[in-house]
This record gives C-alpha cells, sequence and structure tokens, in this order.
C-alpha cells in the first residue's frame, strides 16, 4: 500500500466517525419527521424500526420512493409536513419569511457598521487602538439576559411591541461588536502599502477601500455575514419577549411555541420545522467553510 493512500485510509478513520456524528443529529430529525404517530410511540419502532401496517387516514402520505429509506419504510409519511405548510393556525411560511428578512436587514447594517469601524480601529496606531477594539469585543460578552429587560423598555418606549421592526433594531447590538473586533484583526494583516499605492495612482481613499482592502477581505466579510445571520436565526430570547403575534414570530420562536401546545407535543412537525432551515445553514457553511475558516484565523490572532 503506498503512503498516499494509507495516509488517505488514517485521515478517513479519523474523520469518519466526526461526520458519522454529526450528521447523525439530522438524520434522527428527517426519520422522526416521516413517522406516523403510531411509530412514534410504539417503543418497538423506535429509532430506525417502522411499522408496515396502515397509518391513520389523516397522517398517511405514503412516499412515491422509498427505496432509499430503511426496511419496512414504505409506509411512511409526508404528513408532518404538510401539517407546517396546509395547517390553519401554523404560519410557518411566515416564519421563514420573517426571519429570512429580520437576518437580511441586520447582516446589512451589520456591514455598514462593522467595516468602516473594524477599518478604522485597524488603522487606529497605538495602545488606545486595541484598547478601544477589545472595549467593543466585551459589549458581545454581556449575556443577552441581562440586556432584554432595559432593552424592552426602549422598544416599549417607541412603541415597537410586537413588530419585527424591535428585532431590526436590537440584533445588531450584539452583531455588531463582535464583526467589528473580527474584521478589525483582519483589516490588520492587509498591508497599508497597498491603499498608499493607491492613494499615489489617484485614487479616493473610498476608492482605495472597495478596489483593494474590501475584495482582499471577503473572507472576513463571508465571515461576518454567516456568523450574524446565524445568530438572527438562532436567536430566541429577544424574540420571544418582543413578539406576541404568532403570524410575527420567526422560527426560532414559532416553531417551539406554536407546536408544543400544553403537554401535546408534534414531535414529527418539530423534527421537520427544524429540519428545513437548518439544511440550507449547513449548505452555505460547507460552500464557504475554507473562507468561513479563513475569515476566522485571519482575523482573530492579530
Amino acid at each position: 500500500m503506498s503512503p498516499r493512500a494509507r495516509q488517505s485510509i488514517v485521515s478517513w478513520l479519523i474523520v469518519g466517525p466526526f461526520a458519522i456524528i454529526l450528521a447523525f443529529p439530522f438524520y434522527w430529525m428527517l426519520m422522526t419527521s416521516l413517522k406516523t404517530n403510531g411509530d412514534l410511540y410504539d417503543i418497538n419502532h423506535n429509532p430506525f424500526v417502522f411499522n408496515p401496517a396502515e397509518a391513520a387516514p389523516n397522517e398517511h402520505q405514503p412516499l412515491k420512493d422509498a427505496s432509499w429509506l430503511p426496511l419496512g419504510a414504505e409506509n411512511l409519511t409526508t404528513h408532518n409536513y404538510s401539517f407546517l405548510f396546509h395547517e390553519p393556525g401554523i404560519h410557518y411560511v411566515r416564519w421563514l419569511e420573517n426571519t429570512a428578512l429580520v437576518g437580511g436587514i441586520v447582516v446589512l447594517i451589520t456591514l455598514l457598521l462593522a467595516l468602516p469601524a473594524g477599518y478604522a480601529l485597524a488603522r487606529l496606531s497605538g495602545r488606545w487602538g486595541q484598547s478601544a477594539g477589545v472595549g467593543i469585543f466585551l459589549v458581545y460578552l454581556v449575556p443577552p439576559t441581562l440586556l432584554f429587560l432595559p432593552l424592552s423598555r426602549v422598544v416599549a418606549e417607541l412603541g415597537l411591541q410586537d413588530r419585527l421592526l424591535s428585532l431590526i433594531l436590537v440584533y445588531p447590538s450584539f452583531t455588531v461588536p463582535f464583526s467589528t473586533w473580527l474584521l478589525m484583526g483582519f483589516f490588520k494583516t492587509i498591508p497599508p502599502e497597498l491603499e498608499d499605492a493607491a492613494l499615489v495612482d489617484g485614487a479616493s481613499r473610498l476608492k482605495a477601500l472597495t478596489r483593494i482592502v474590501f475584495p482582499i477581505s471577503l473572507p472576513g466579510i463571508l465571515t461576518v455575514v454567516i456568523f450574524s445571520f446565524s445568530l438572527c436565526v438562532n436567536e430566541f430570547i429577544y424574540a420571544v419577549t418582543f413578539i406576541s403575534t404568532s403570524s410575527a414570530r420567526t422560527v426560532s420562536t414559532g416553531v417551539p411555541l406554536e407546536l408544543i401546545r400544553g403537554d401535546v407535543y408534534f414531535w414529527q412537525s418539530l423534527m421537520a420545522a427544524t429540519l428545513i432551515p437548518s439544511i440550507p445553514l449547513a449548505l452555505l457553511y460547507n460552500v464557504f467553510l475554507d473562507r468561513f475558516i479563513a475569515g476566522f484565523t485571519g482575523g482573530a490572532f492579530r
């Protein structure tokens, strides 16, 4: 066996178990979301055994092609997904739209504030620049549980209760500090001589930033975009405090609050509702993984 093949086998032996462990929650959610109630509550059919008996009429929408599923899974149901999109009182599509809207606007606000702030702090020489960067990062470390009470008063005074604008206003309070600190470290890796050369050639400071600095900083910028959007998707405390109308909720609060009614847990629909937004985020991380790592390692150790 060649050294290269041996190295490849060793790498797979090390990485393989980690990949299985990380992919297992997605597989568990998928299998649970396709189960009928009879399968779910029968301990003999869990976690990966399926009942080939007939399901209840209102929950039986068999898959057309179940060849890729485990043996006995030909009667799995897609009713749990239909429940999310067609059940009256469940505004799942609206929750996804609200999450995308809030996340997109917050990412834009974060970039507009963090890019110039990070660049200015990176070019601010001496200990004042470093101290200011550390101070901004410390703001990010303040727990949300300490801030949501005063921020609730601010939102109430502005008349933004039960409106998505309240989340758009509050979320940058924790995305901007970390993004500024991250971009500050990343901008420090860019030699100032590149900007000086552009200025000598007649470019303005703004053009030097847009043509030279920002394109080189693309890994850091993508890191900020992914990080900020992920925070908006996962944030719970502010979303549950400021939003009370079902149709105005985001995914992070709509799923647990609307799919758990008293002591009734819609487990299959909960898994389906969690799986749907997690797949695009996982693919997004995978596509930009190299740039994401470069953004963190390029700016975090300066």
